[in-house]
């Protein structure tokens, strides 16, 4: 009489007959909830709208009709390198001016400074106010005929007459860009003010007995410190001005002339403007491949910090 051999400690657990699931199928079970929901709000969403890429249908009137990828070629034929052009030139100045702002602050807060406590809540103040009453402060602050602006340049002799800041082309999108710099520095200062305090101050005082100055220290030892949490908060700052909306829409509704005209504000306007949704879908699918290279970037980045600890 022959007897079935018990199984081995720390072999594989297999699928058991009898309706007892395996691991997988039982792991399988408890997140397909989670993995339905992801799907119905995300992945569905976002097929149907690249799917609708592929269609010449108008917001207006029922049915659409397929002609493949004529809508994309519109855009890459077109106006696509200039709207790409306009969204760089205002990522990248809303995003490196707060942080050199940002980073400025910090640094003083950092040093000891009298009342930091209570400048570091005051300099929170735009942060806490929505972007589109910022918008609408800093539409009156540049306004050609009342604004505060025009006022006190041209009691200091700076200009001799007053200028439409957000209705010349060459004005416009340097008056967006200091819009969204004063509403988005603070937070900014915070994250770096956040990795200055890690900073250890025996490496200062080392580097003070070694003979560095304050310039030095800084190359030396602060910036190496808050490399890591600088490059996270300028590459978070990046991909959120990347696809920024509402500050560029209150101000200037991507005018004029198309001088601020963004990838955001060219979606809306084509799809609730023009009432054109399938064009208007294929900028957002061009829109979005762009956004998935600075998600990877970001990722990567990330991945580094996480080996490197």
């Amino acid at each position: 009489m022959s007897t079935a051999a018990p199984p081995r400690k720390g072999a594989p657990h297999r699928e058991r007959s009898g309706g007892r699931l395996s691991n997988g199928a039982f792991a399988l079970l408890l997140t397909a909830p989670g993995l339905a929901l992801f799907a119905t709000i995300i992945i569905y969403p976002l097929v149907s709208a690249l799917f609708t890429g592929f269609f010449k249908q108008d917001l207006r009137l029922p049915g659409r009709e397929f002609v493949g990828l004529e809508n994309f070629a519109y855009w890459l034929d077109g106006e696509f390198l200039t709207i790409l052009k306009q969204t760089l030139v205002f990522t990248v100045g809303a995003t490196l001016l707060p942080f050199v702002i940002g980073f400025a602050l910090a640094l003083a807060l950092n040093s000891g400074l009298k009342g930091s406590g209570f400048l570091r809540g005051l300099f929170l103040f735009p942060w806490v106010i929505p972007g589109v009453v910022v918008s609408f402060l800093w539409m009156w602050i540049f306004n050609a005929n009342y604004g505060v602006l025009n006022g006190v340049l041209m009691k200091t002799g700076i200009i001799e007459e007053s200028v439409s800041w957000l209705g010349q082309p060459g004005t416009a999108m340097l008056a967006v860009i200091v819009t969204k710099t004063w509403a988005s520095f603070p937070w900014m200062m915070v994250m770096l003010l956040a990795g200055l305090q890690t900073v250890p101050k025996e490496l200062h005082e080392a580097a003070s007995m070694d003979g560095a100055g304050a310039v030095r220290r800084f190359f030396a030892v602060t910036w190496p410190q808050v490399r890591g949490v600088a490059s996270i908060v300028l590459l978070l700052e990046f991909i959120w001005n990347f696809q920024h909306f509402d500050t560029i829409y209150v101000l200037t509704g991507g005018g004029p002339a198309g001088a601020t005209e963004t990838f955001a504000t060219a979606v809306y306007q084509t799809a609730f403007k023009g009432f054109d949704i399938g064009r208007a879908t294929a900028l957002g699918g061009l829109w979005m491949l762009l956004l998935l290279v600075l998600v990877v970037v970001y990722l990567r980045i990330t991945e580094r910090k996480g080996d490197a600890r």
